[in-house]
């Protein structure tokens, strides 16, 4: 994908008119749209290879959140879920299950083809990003190459994101990072995010890294600043 105006979408919607209404949003944009009105319609066209997914919450066979969640089974595609639901919680769900980004309905034109073109971006920088070493601290081991995550040695799943965002933390290890030096580092300069998503995605990473995610002794909360990584030695 050259440019983000070429990349393909997948918008699954439910709702016909509100569909169609983002087909001619995105199109006038450049880009192209693949529509699907359910759950079993989309888990297939998104085997033909989207570049992303704009993915509505609530869908007549199963529910938006499991659509994701089979998606991020064996697929790291960007993922825009777009519902009229505007409560943290279930943001916070949508997040944790492995959404990129959530917008709520109504919602402006202009700022979801903003939030389309920066999940593109940034999965175009996975791509071309410069190759990194391969992390250790404490228990952890980061190899990035593969993406993969190994705690004590064992492996844990980790999305794409997931991983940037450790990696970010481990690099930095006993320094504390602002959320905007997160957003920076791992979204980019220009990316249209909320800034309290990143608790999100930090708080899924502790369920996966910590040995008490209400207690994280790695993936420290620093009052009114932000995070900082503390390596955990074998049998600390």
């Amino acid at each position: 994908m050259s440019n983000t105006s070429s990349a393909v979408v997948l918008v699954v919607e439910d709702d016909a008119e509100t569909r169609q209404m983002l087909s001619v949003i995105l199109g006038t944009e450049g880009f192209s749209v693949l529509e699907a009105a359910t759950a079993a319609e989309a888990l297939k066209l998104a085997q033909s290879g989207p570049d992303l997914v704009i993915l509505d919450w609530i869908l007549p066979d199963i529910s938006g959140i499991e659509v994701c969640r089979r998606l991020r089974e064996n697929s790291t595609i960007p993922i825009l879920m777009l519902t009229g639901r505007s409560d943290t919680a279930d943001k916070v769900l949508g997040l944790n299950i492995g959404a990129d980004d959530y917008m709520a309905k109504p919602f402006e034109p202009g700022e979801l083809i903003a939030r389309v073109r920066a999940l593109l971006r940034r999965a175009s920088g996975w791509r071309s990003a410069p190759k990194r070493r391969a992390l250790c601290s404490g228990i952890l081991r980061l190899e990035p190459e593969s993406y993969e995550v190994y705690v004590r040695g064992k492996m844990v799943p980790v999305t794409r994101l997931e991983f940037d965002l450790l990696y970010c933390l481990v690099e930095n290890a006993g320094k504390v990072l602002t959320r905007t030096d997160i957003l920076k580092q791992v979204w980019g300069e220009d990316e249209v995010i909320d800034l309290r998503g990143i608790d999100a995605h930090i708080r899924k990473l502790r369920q996966k890294i910590e040995d008490n995610p209400d207690q994280p002794r790695q993936i420290v909360s620093v009052y009114g600043v932000g995070y900082k990584f503390v390596p955990m030695e074998e049998g600390a």
